[in-house]
């Protein structure tokens, strides 16, 4: 069963940011975009093994979290009915991804 990876607008906008950043701090935009390129490539090896790294339904219900090169977070939900893997965040150096995935309190 092959599923399909859909980064959704927020965390293309933080991809941009990472890439932009990166470029900015090595002064090398080749590297940079080498790095995004690298984390897009490994979000969508999710299309085989979608049910990777560790549930978070603490944060979300349904939110999944695993890591890229130990510098990246990467959030996600599976929905298995619709074979969708939406990734929904992506953190990079140190952001505080647990304050920016947790459901607002009622």
């Amino acid at each position: 069963m092959s599923y399909t990876v859909h980064f959704v607008p927020e965390a293309q906008d933080q991809l941009d940011a990472i890439e932009d950043y990166i470029a900015l701090a090595s002064g090398h935009p080749g590297t940079a975009a080498n790095f995004v390129d690298g984390i897009v490539a490994y979000c969508e090896s999710f299309e085989t093994f979608p049910e990777r790294g560790t549930r978070r339904d603490d944060l979300l219900p349904g939110l999944r979290m695993t890591s890229y090169r130990k510098s990246t977070m990467l959030a996600f939900r599976v929905d298995t009915d619709a074979q969708v893997i939406a990734i929904i965040g992506v953190f990079h150096g140190g952001q505080d991804y647990e304050a920016a995935m947790s459901e607002p309190e009622q």
